[in-house]
Protein backbone atom coordinates (compact mmCIF):
# COMPACT_ATOMS: atom_id res chain seq x y z
CA UNK A 1 0.00 0.00 0.00
CA UNK A 2 1.15 3.40 -1.35
CA UNK A 3 -0.04 6.53 1.44
CA UNK A 4 0.42 9.73 2.64
CA UNK A 5 1.06 10.56 6.33
CA UNK A 6 -1.87 12.92 6.70
CA UNK A 7 -4.78 12.90 9.38
CA UNK A 8 -6.86 11.76 6.91
CA UNK A 9 -4.87 9.25 5.70
CA UNK A 10 -2.10 7.34 7.67
CA UNK A 11 -0.30 8.46 11.02
CA UNK A 12 1.12 7.23 13.95
CA UNK A 13 -1.34 7.82 17.18
CA UNK A 14 -0.68 6.91 20.89
CA UNK A 15 -1.89 3.39 20.13
CA UNK A 16 -0.05 3.08 16.81
CA UNK A 17 -0.84 3.17 13.18
CA UNK A 18 -4.28 4.88 12.44
CA UNK A 19 -6.24 6.82 9.76
CA UNK A 20 -8.99 6.07 7.68
CA UNK A 21 -6.66 4.94 4.96
CA UNK A 22 -4.64 2.46 6.65
CA UNK A 23 -7.20 1.33 8.72
CA UNK A 24 -9.22 0.04 5.47
CA UNK A 25 -6.16 -1.24 3.84
CA UNK A 26 -5.06 -3.25 6.88
CA UNK A 27 -8.63 -4.83 6.91
CA UNK A 28 -8.18 -5.78 3.18
CA UNK A 29 -5.12 -7.27 4.34
CA UNK A 30 -6.56 -9.45 6.63
CA UNK A 31 -9.07 -10.55 4.28
CA UNK A 32 -6.45 -11.91 1.91
CA UNK A 33 -4.65 -12.93 4.59
CA UNK A 34 -1.07 -11.32 3.95
CA UNK A 35 1.02 -8.77 5.82
CA UNK A 36 0.30 -5.03 5.13
CA UNK A 37 3.41 -3.20 3.34
CA UNK A 38 3.23 0.84 3.85
CA UNK A 39 5.04 2.93 1.26
CA UNK A 40 5.25 6.56 2.10
CA UNK A 41 6.19 8.66 -0.94
CA UNK A 42 7.67 12.40 -0.37
CA UNK A 43 5.28 13.84 -2.86
CA UNK A 44 2.24 13.25 -4.51
CA UNK A 45 3.51 12.48 -7.75
CA UNK A 46 6.15 9.85 -6.18
CA UNK A 47 2.88 8.25 -5.05
CA UNK A 48 1.19 8.06 -8.43
CA UNK A 49 4.43 6.82 -10.18
CA UNK A 50 4.71 4.29 -7.45
CA UNK A 51 1.46 3.02 -9.25
CA UNK A 52 2.17 3.58 -12.76
CA UNK A 53 5.66 2.06 -12.77
CA UNK A 54 3.82 -1.16 -10.72
CA UNK A 55 5.75 -0.78 -7.44
CA UNK A 56 2.93 -1.04 -5.30
CA UNK A 57 -0.36 -3.31 -5.56
CA UNK A 58 -2.64 -0.13 -4.17
CA UNK A 59 -2.45 3.68 -3.67
CA UNK A 60 -4.96 4.09 -0.53
CA UNK A 61 -4.36 7.54 -0.60
CA UNK A 62 -7.54 9.83 -0.45
CA UNK A 63 -7.40 10.19 -4.14
CA UNK A 64 -10.27 11.93 -6.57
CA UNK A 65 -11.19 9.81 -9.51
CA UNK A 66 -10.57 11.92 -12.42
CA UNK A 67 -10.57 11.99 -15.81
CA UNK A 68 -7.27 12.17 -16.28
CA UNK A 69 -6.34 9.52 -13.47
CA UNK A 70 -8.16 6.94 -15.15
CA UNK A 71 -6.47 6.61 -17.97
CA UNK A 72 -3.40 6.26 -16.10
CA UNK A 73 -5.30 3.61 -13.18
CA UNK A 74 -7.85 1.53 -12.08
CA UNK A 75 -10.10 2.61 -9.50
CA UNK A 76 -11.88 0.96 -6.70
CA UNK A 77 -15.48 1.58 -5.81
CA UNK A 78 -15.66 4.75 -4.21
CA UNK A 79 -16.24 4.83 -0.75
CA UNK A 80 -16.03 8.51 0.01
CA UNK A 81 -17.67 11.85 -1.44
CA UNK A 82 -15.51 15.21 -0.91
CA UNK A 83 -16.09 18.44 -2.28
CA UNK A 84 -12.87 20.81 -3.60
CA UNK A 85 -12.86 23.90 -1.82
CA UNK A 86 -10.92 27.13 -2.08
CA UNK A 87 -9.58 27.90 1.31
CA UNK A 88 -8.42 31.44 2.84
CA UNK A 89 -7.05 32.68 6.28
CA UNK A 90 -10.12 34.31 8.41
CA UNK A 91 -8.01 37.79 8.38
CA UNK A 92 -8.15 38.35 4.80
CA UNK A 93 -11.13 39.37 2.80
CA UNK A 94 -13.31 36.04 1.83
CA UNK A 95 -13.43 35.99 -2.38
CA UNK A 96 -16.90 35.48 -3.71
CA UNK A 97 -14.90 33.87 -6.73
CA UNK A 98 -12.10 32.78 -8.72
CA UNK A 99 -11.53 35.71 -10.57
CA UNK A 100 -11.15 37.45 -7.19
CA UNK A 101 -7.76 35.31 -6.98
CA UNK A 102 -4.86 37.73 -8.09
CA UNK A 103 -1.71 36.39 -9.36
CA UNK A 104 0.37 34.15 -7.94
CA UNK A 105 -1.52 33.86 -4.65
CA UNK A 106 -3.02 30.82 -5.41
CA UNK A 107 -0.89 27.48 -4.15
CA UNK A 108 -1.35 23.92 -5.18
CA UNK A 109 0.24 20.51 -5.05
CA UNK A 110 1.48 19.50 -7.99
CA UNK A 111 -0.23 16.86 -10.22
CA UNK A 112 -3.04 16.77 -8.04
CA UNK A 113 -6.69 16.36 -8.29
CA UNK A 114 -7.00 20.17 -7.56
CA UNK A 115 -4.85 21.14 -10.24
CA UNK A 116 -6.25 19.15 -12.80
CA UNK A 117 -10.18 20.79 -11.62
CA UNK A 118 -8.42 24.69 -12.02
CA UNK A 119 -6.77 23.30 -15.77
CA UNK A 120 -10.52 22.86 -16.14
CA UNK A 121 -11.77 25.80 -14.62
CA UNK A 122 -9.15 28.22 -16.55
CA UNK A 123 -11.34 27.77 -19.78
CA UNK A 124 -14.15 29.31 -18.01
CA UNK A 125 -11.84 32.03 -16.13
CA UNK A 126 -9.45 32.94 -18.12
CA UNK A 127 -7.13 35.31 -15.77
CA UNK A 128 -6.84 32.23 -13.40
CA UNK A 129 -3.33 31.38 -12.56
CA UNK A 130 -1.45 29.38 -9.43
CA UNK A 131 1.31 28.29 -8.24
CA UNK A 132 2.10 24.52 -8.58
CA UNK A 133 4.00 23.02 -5.19
CA UNK A 134 6.27 20.10 -6.17
CA UNK A 135 7.51 19.51 -2.55
CA UNK A 136 4.73 20.31 0.21
CA UNK A 137 1.51 18.01 0.61
CA UNK A 138 -1.83 19.82 0.98
CA UNK A 139 -2.27 19.96 4.86
CA UNK A 140 0.95 21.83 4.85
CA UNK A 141 -0.39 24.43 2.64
CA UNK A 142 -3.32 24.49 4.99
CA UNK A 143 -0.62 25.19 7.33
CA UNK A 144 0.83 28.02 5.41
CA UNK A 145 -2.17 29.95 4.63
CA UNK A 146 -3.58 29.67 8.60
CA UNK A 147 0.08 31.13 8.97
CA UNK A 148 -0.54 33.86 6.30
CA UNK A 149 2.05 32.93 4.04
CA UNK A 150 0.05 32.42 1.12
CA UNK A 151 -3.32 33.45 0.47
CA UNK A 152 -4.87 31.11 -0.47
CA UNK A 153 -5.09 26.47 -1.60
CA UNK A 154 -7.08 24.13 -2.63
CA UNK A 155 -8.27 21.42 -0.42
CA UNK A 156 -10.64 18.48 0.36
CA UNK A 157 -13.56 18.98 2.50
CA UNK A 158 -12.97 16.20 4.39
CA UNK A 159 -8.95 17.30 4.94
CA UNK A 160 -10.50 20.41 5.83
CA UNK A 161 -12.80 19.56 8.62
CA UNK A 162 -9.92 17.44 10.47
CA UNK A 163 -7.30 19.86 9.96
CA UNK A 164 -9.63 23.17 10.71
CA UNK A 165 -9.34 22.00 14.65
CA UNK A 166 -6.00 22.91 14.66
CA UNK A 167 -5.59 25.19 12.16
CA UNK A 168 -8.08 27.18 13.28
CA UNK A 169 -7.40 30.86 10.92
CA UNK A 170 -8.81 28.64 8.08
CA UNK A 171 -11.90 29.07 6.67
CA UNK A 172 -13.93 27.59 3.21
CA UNK A 173 -14.59 30.62 0.52
CA UNK A 174 -16.96 28.16 -1.78
CA UNK A 175 -17.03 24.88 -3.10
CA UNK A 176 -14.84 24.57 -6.74
CA UNK A 177 -16.44 21.38 -7.62
CA UNK A 178 -19.86 19.50 -7.47
CA UNK A 179 -19.22 16.21 -5.37
CA UNK A 180 -15.70 14.39 -5.97
CA UNK A 181 -15.67 10.53 -5.37
CA UNK A 182 -12.64 8.75 -3.44
CA UNK A 183 -11.02 5.82 -4.36
CA UNK A 184 -7.97 3.52 -4.25
CA UNK A 185 -5.60 3.39 -7.24
CA UNK A 186 -4.47 0.39 -8.55
CA UNK A 187 -2.19 -0.06 -11.76
CA UNK A 188 -3.30 -0.60 -14.96
CA UNK A 189 -2.91 -4.71 -15.39
CA UNK A 190 -4.39 -7.89 -17.67
CA UNK A 191 -4.91 -10.05 -14.59
CA UNK A 192 -7.59 -8.41 -12.74
CA UNK A 193 -7.35 -10.52 -9.57
CA UNK A 194 -6.52 -7.76 -7.34
CA UNK A 195 -8.86 -5.66 -8.59
CA UNK A 196 -11.88 -7.87 -7.94
CA UNK A 197 -10.74 -8.90 -4.61
CA UNK A 198 -10.85 -5.07 -3.97
CA UNK A 199 -14.54 -5.19 -5.22
CA UNK A 200 -15.52 -7.83 -3.69
CA UNK A 201 -14.00 -6.37 -0.16
CA UNK A 202 -15.47 -3.60 -0.45
CA UNK A 203 -19.18 -4.80 -1.14
CA UNK A 204 -18.92 -6.49 1.81
CA UNK A 205 -17.82 -3.25 4.05
CA UNK A 206 -20.73 -1.46 2.53
CA UNK A 207 -23.16 -4.05 3.18
CA UNK A 208 -21.95 -5.15 7.35
CA UNK A 209 -21.49 -1.39 8.08
CA UNK A 210 -17.69 -1.84 8.51
CA UNK A 211 -17.27 0.97 6.12
CA UNK A 212 -19.81 3.66 8.00
CA UNK A 213 -18.52 2.62 11.14
CA UNK A 214 -14.73 3.32 10.09
CA UNK A 215 -15.55 6.44 8.40
CA UNK A 216 -17.48 7.43 12.17
CA UNK A 217 -14.43 6.33 13.65
CA UNK A 218 -12.42 8.72 11.96
CA UNK A 219 -14.81 11.61 11.17
CA UNK A 220 -17.90 11.35 13.15
CA UNK A 221 -16.74 13.57 15.92
CA UNK A 222 -15.47 16.68 13.63
CA UNK A 223 -19.16 16.95 11.75
CA UNK A 224 -19.88 20.13 14.22
CA UNK A 225 -17.06 22.41 14.72
CA UNK A 226 -16.52 25.32 16.75
CA UNK A 227 -14.50 27.87 15.63
CA UNK A 228 -15.04 30.07 18.81
CA UNK A 229 -15.20 27.32 21.06
CA UNK A 230 -11.86 26.07 19.44
CA UNK A 231 -10.04 29.20 19.37
CA UNK A 232 -11.06 29.54 23.49
CA UNK A 233 -9.70 25.95 23.79
CA UNK A 234 -6.32 26.76 22.20
CA UNK A 235 -5.95 29.80 24.45
CA UNK A 236 -6.96 27.84 27.48
CA UNK A 237 -4.25 25.16 26.87
CA UNK A 238 -1.50 28.10 27.01
CA UNK A 239 -3.04 29.99 30.05
CA UNK A 240 -4.38 27.14 32.23
CA UNK A 241 -3.00 23.69 31.60
CA UNK A 242 0.00 24.21 32.74
CA UNK A 243 -0.91 24.84 36.10
CA UNK A 244 -2.91 21.09 35.89
CA UNK A 245 -1.02 19.28 33.79
CA UNK A 246 1.51 17.61 36.27
CA UNK A 247 -1.69 16.02 38.04
CA UNK A 248 -3.11 15.34 34.85
CA UNK A 249 -0.52 13.26 34.19
CA UNK A 250 0.94 11.84 37.56
CA UNK A 251 -3.19 10.64 37.90
CA UNK A 252 -3.51 8.77 34.43
CA UNK A 253 0.00 7.32 34.87
CA UNK A 254 -1.13 5.25 37.89
CA UNK A 255 -3.95 4.27 36.35
CA UNK A 256 -2.52 3.31 32.89
CA UNK A 257 -4.76 6.02 30.64
CA UNK A 258 -3.28 8.62 28.50
CA UNK A 259 -3.31 11.98 30.37
CA UNK A 260 -4.73 14.09 27.00
CA UNK A 261 -7.77 11.77 27.47
CA UNK A 262 -8.47 13.12 30.68
CA UNK A 263 -7.17 16.26 30.34
CA UNK A 264 -9.71 16.44 28.01
CA UNK A 265 -12.32 15.42 29.90
CA UNK A 266 -11.83 18.15 32.95
CA UNK A 267 -11.98 20.40 29.58
CA UNK A 268 -15.06 19.40 28.71
CA UNK A 269 -16.62 19.10 32.70
CA UNK A 270 -14.70 22.24 33.43
CA UNK A 271 -12.68 24.36 31.55
CA UNK A 272 -10.15 23.41 33.92
CA UNK A 273 -11.61 25.75 36.58
CA UNK A 274 -11.50 24.36 39.81
CA UNK A 275 -14.38 26.86 41.38
CA UNK A 276 -16.46 25.40 38.89
CA UNK A 277 -20.13 24.55 40.19
CA UNK A 278 -23.07 23.62 38.52
CA UNK A 279 -26.52 24.19 39.32
CA UNK A 280 -27.51 20.86 40.18
CA UNK A 281 -24.75 20.73 43.11
CA UNK A 282 -21.36 18.92 40.79
CA UNK A 283 -18.41 20.74 41.35
CA UNK A 284 -14.57 20.98 40.58
CA UNK A 285 -12.02 20.24 37.75
CA UNK A 286 -13.59 16.76 37.26
CA UNK A 287 -17.38 18.26 38.10
CA UNK A 288 -17.72 14.97 41.22
CA UNK A 289 -20.63 14.19 42.45
CA UNK A 290 -21.47 14.60 46.34
CA UNK A 291 -21.96 10.65 46.05
CA UNK A 292 -19.22 9.97 43.85
CA UNK A 293 -16.88 12.04 45.95
CA UNK A 294 -17.63 10.40 49.32
CA UNK A 295 -17.57 6.50 48.02
CA UNK A 296 -14.05 7.77 46.38
CA UNK A 297 -12.97 9.02 49.79
CA UNK A 298 -12.79 12.30 48.45
CA UNK A 299 -13.32 15.75 51.12
CA UNK A 300 -13.12 18.95 49.26
CA UNK A 301 -14.13 18.59 45.50
CA UNK A 302 -12.81 21.91 44.85
CA UNK A 303 -8.82 21.08 44.96
CA UNK A 304 -7.37 20.49 41.90
CA UNK A 305 -5.86 17.43 42.81
CA UNK A 306 -8.46 15.75 44.51
CA UNK A 307 -10.70 16.42 41.38
CA UNK A 308 -8.23 15.06 38.75
CA UNK A 309 -7.31 11.83 41.16
CA UNK A 310 -10.82 11.46 41.92
CA UNK A 311 -11.90 11.83 37.94
CA UNK A 312 -9.44 9.61 37.15
CA UNK A 313 -10.23 6.67 39.27
CA UNK A 314 -14.02 7.12 38.49
CA UNK A 315 -13.66 7.26 34.81
CA UNK A 316 -11.32 3.65 35.49
CA UNK A 317 -14.13 1.95 37.76
CA UNK A 318 -16.65 2.86 34.98
CA UNK A 319 -14.50 1.83 31.82
CA UNK A 320 -14.38 -1.74 33.62
CA UNK A 321 -17.57 -2.20 34.01
CA UNK A 322 -18.59 -1.66 30.63
CA UNK A 323 -18.87 -5.09 28.36
CA UNK A 324 -15.81 -7.50 28.40
CA UNK A 325 -17.03 -7.83 24.27
CA UNK A 326 -16.95 -4.20 23.60
CA UNK A 327 -13.31 -3.01 21.89
CA UNK A 328 -11.29 0.11 21.65
CA UNK A 329 -12.40 2.67 20.96
CA UNK A 330 -15.96 2.00 21.24
CA UNK A 331 -15.33 0.66 25.04
CA UNK A 332 -13.30 4.26 26.00
CA UNK A 333 -16.62 6.24 24.24
CA UNK A 334 -19.11 4.24 26.48
CA UNK A 335 -17.16 4.71 29.29
CA UNK A 336 -17.44 8.35 28.78
CA UNK A 337 -20.70 8.48 28.32
CA UNK A 338 -21.41 6.33 31.24
CA UNK A 339 -19.48 8.41 33.14
CA UNK A 340 -22.03 11.42 31.98
CA UNK A 341 -25.02 9.98 31.75
CA UNK A 342 -24.82 6.88 34.36
CA UNK A 343 -24.20 3.24 33.78
CA UNK A 344 -27.09 2.24 33.77
CA UNK A 345 -29.04 4.75 31.20
CA UNK A 346 -26.16 3.69 29.19
CA UNK A 347 -27.30 -0.21 29.43
CA UNK A 348 -30.69 1.16 28.64
CA UNK A 349 -29.29 2.62 25.48
CA UNK A 350 -27.63 -0.21 24.27
CA UNK A 351 -31.01 -2.54 25.03
CA UNK A 352 -32.69 -0.20 22.65
CA UNK A 353 -29.65 -0.36 20.01
CA UNK A 354 -30.84 -4.01 20.32
CA UNK A 355 -34.42 -3.26 19.51
CA UNK A 356 -33.80 -1.29 16.69
CA UNK A 357 -31.24 -4.23 14.99
CA UNK A 358 -28.40 -2.62 15.43
CA UNK A 359 -25.13 -3.33 17.31
CA UNK A 360 -24.73 -2.44 20.70
CA UNK A 361 -21.46 -2.73 21.38
CA UNK A 362 -20.51 0.01 18.24
CA UNK A 363 -20.31 3.19 19.44
CA UNK A 364 -21.84 4.89 16.16
CA UNK A 365 -24.92 2.68 16.98
CA UNK A 366 -25.38 3.56 21.09
CA UNK A 367 -24.86 6.94 20.08
CA UNK A 368 -28.18 7.33 17.84
CA UNK A 369 -29.89 5.10 20.80
CA UNK A 370 -28.81 7.44 23.59
CA UNK A 371 -31.11 10.73 22.45
CA UNK A 372 -34.09 7.92 22.57
CA UNK A 373 -33.74 7.90 26.47
CA UNK A 374 -35.66 11.20 26.12
CA UNK A 375 -38.81 10.11 24.11
CA UNK A 376 -41.57 8.38 26.10
CA UNK A 377 -42.03 5.75 23.54
CA UNK A 378 -38.99 4.50 24.39
CA UNK A 379 -37.90 5.43 27.99
CA UNK A 380 -41.05 4.07 29.44
CA UNK A 381 -39.80 0.58 28.79
CA UNK A 382 -36.29 0.83 30.00
CA UNK A 383 -35.37 -0.34 33.57
CA UNK A 384 -34.15 3.25 34.54
CA UNK A 385 -36.41 5.44 32.73
CA UNK A 386 -36.12 9.18 31.23
CA UNK A 387 -32.58 10.61 30.55
CA UNK A 388 -31.15 13.55 28.95
CA UNK A 389 -29.66 11.33 25.78
CA UNK A 390 -28.42 13.67 23.95
CA UNK A 391 -26.29 15.27 26.18
CA UNK A 392 -23.93 11.98 26.47
CA UNK A 393 -23.47 11.78 22.23
CA UNK A 394 -22.16 15.81 22.80
CA UNK A 395 -20.03 15.02 25.92
CA UNK A 396 -18.10 12.15 24.07
CA UNK A 397 -18.12 13.74 20.22
CA UNK A 398 -16.65 17.18 22.11
CA UNK A 399 -13.94 15.14 24.29
CA UNK A 400 -12.72 13.50 21.23
CA UNK A 401 -12.27 16.52 19.14
CA UNK A 402 -10.57 18.15 22.59
CA UNK A 403 -8.38 15.18 22.83
CA UNK A 404 -7.53 15.44 19.15
CA UNK A 405 -6.33 19.17 19.69
CA UNK A 406 -4.58 18.59 22.82
CA UNK A 407 -2.38 15.57 20.94
CA UNK A 408 -1.37 17.43 18.12
CA UNK A 409 -0.51 20.64 20.36
CA UNK A 410 1.75 18.40 22.42
CA UNK A 411 2.81 16.54 19.69
CA UNK A 412 4.04 19.97 17.82
CA UNK A 413 5.65 20.82 20.75
CA UNK A 414 7.91 17.75 21.09
CA UNK A 415 11.01 17.46 18.87
CA UNK A 416 10.88 13.79 16.59
CA UNK A 417 13.71 11.96 15.69
CA UNK A 418 12.58 11.47 11.84
CA UNK A 419 12.07 7.68 11.24
CA UNK A 420 14.33 6.06 9.03
CA UNK A 421 13.66 5.47 5.33
CA UNK A 422 14.64 1.94 5.71
CA UNK A 423 11.64 1.41 8.50
CA UNK A 424 9.20 1.35 5.35
CA UNK A 425 9.73 -1.94 3.47
CA UNK A 426 10.06 -1.41 -0.27
CA UNK A 427 9.42 -4.03 -2.83
CA UNK A 428 12.16 -3.44 -5.79
CA UNK A 429 9.18 -5.24 -7.92
CA UNK A 430 5.85 -6.51 -7.30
Amino acid sequence: MVTRNSPSTYYEDVDGPAGLEYEMAQMFADELGVELTLIIPETLNDLLNQISDKNAHIAAAGLTITNDRQKIFQFSPPYQEITEQLIYNIGNKRPKNLSQIHNGTLEVVANSSHEERLKYLKDIVPNLSWKSNHELESEELLQMVSENIIEYTIADSNTVSLNQRYLINLRSAFNISEPQLLAWALPKSEDNSLLIAVEKFFKKIKSNGELTRVIERNYGHVEDFDYVGTRIYRRHIETRLPEYQPLFEREAEKLGVDWRLIAAMGYQESHWNPNAVSPTGVRGIMMLTQKTAQDLKIKDRLDPESSISGGTRYFKLTRERIDKNISEPDRTWMAMAAYNVGFYHLQDAREITSKLKKNPNLWIDVKQALPLLAKRKWYKDTRFGYARGWEPVRYVENIRSYYDILKWVDDSKTVTTPVPKEFFKIPNSL
